[in-house]
């Protein structure tokens, strides 16, 4: 399957350190080799980084080690493709505006039987071809045609998450979306989080023999949330999200947490991506 990595912070911050252990499963401790991408927000701005290679193997991978991006909110990806061919177009994550922000969104799962048409709307259409890039764009379709203007978080946070309960009967839909002020997860079959707040500890990668003193790195004040499909490090108490469960990140914490009363029943059996 794919896998995701994000990170949400009370205070500009590098992904350096999460991201060097995450790319080593693009193709040396996993065989996630069918493209990468990671998008970083800084203001209004939106910096994204896409490859159809392996991100153990790309150049474009290989600056990020030497580039120190700081952003609030990160999404990275690295594929391993059941739907789309291995080409530009299908790596995430994919990118669109909506009421004047720009938004990120990365999937990890597949999605079957979806209605003819699925995620071609009026304003927003795949210029791939995954599930993935149709289900961005089908929920961007929702939200403009529900809020004539950009709507409070929380009048929000429930539209997505009914979506996020319809596509559920499709496959598994694990997925990170994300529009540079806050960073929302979705757990169909596995994700993990932690965050990490003074007092600042040593943290070890799980993937590669490398680790760091935050305390070095840090303010008293700082707070980072890092989530992934997997934990990154081996010292260090990660909490699983729950199957079906939503949580929204700001500001390096959990601000809002929805779980289906009833588990959605997938419309056929789930292969994850």
């Amino acid at each position: 399957m794919c896998q995701l990595l994000g990170m949400n912070c009370n205070v500009p911050t590098d992904i350096q350190f999460s991201f060097r252990g995450f790319r080593q499963r693009s193709g040396i401790t996993g065989e996630h080799g069918d493209g990468f991408g990671i998008g970083f927000f800084e203001g209004r701005g939106c910096r994204v980084f896409l490859d159809r290679q392996a991100a153990c193997q790309s150049p474009v991978a290989q600056l990020l080690d030497h580039y120190a991006i700081k952003s609030l909110n990160v999404i990275a990806h690295i594929r391993k493709a059941t739907q789309g061919e291995v080409k530009l177009e299908n790596c995430h994550p994919f990118q669109r505006e909506l009421w004047g922000e720009y938004w990120l969104f990365a999937h990890n799962g597949d999605l079957k039987n979806l209605p003819a048409g699925f995620g071609r709307g009026h304003y927003y259409r795949p210029v791939g071809d995954t599930d993935s890039e149709q289900a961005f764009c089908h929920l961007l379709e929702r939200l403009r045609q529900r809020f004539s203007q950009p709507p409070d978080v929380a009048a929000m946070f429930p539209v997505v998450a009914e979506w996020a309960a319809e596509l559920a009967q499709h496959g598994t839909f694990n997925f990170m979306l994300s529009n540079g002020r806050w960073l929302i997860t979705h757990c169909s079959s596995k994700l993990s989080y932690l965050i990490r707040q003074a007092p600042f500890h040593t943290a070890h990668l799980l993937d590669e023999d490398v680790e760091i003193d935050f305390s070095t790195v840090t303010t008293p004040a700082d707070r980072v949330a890092v989530i992934a499909t997997e934990p990154l490090t081996d010292n260090e108490a990660w909490t699983p999200i729950l199957p079906g469960q939503l949580l929204l990140f700001e500001a390096g914490e959990v601000r809002l947490s929805h779980l289906p009363e009833k588990m959605p029943v997938p419309t056929t059996m789930q292969r994850e991506d």
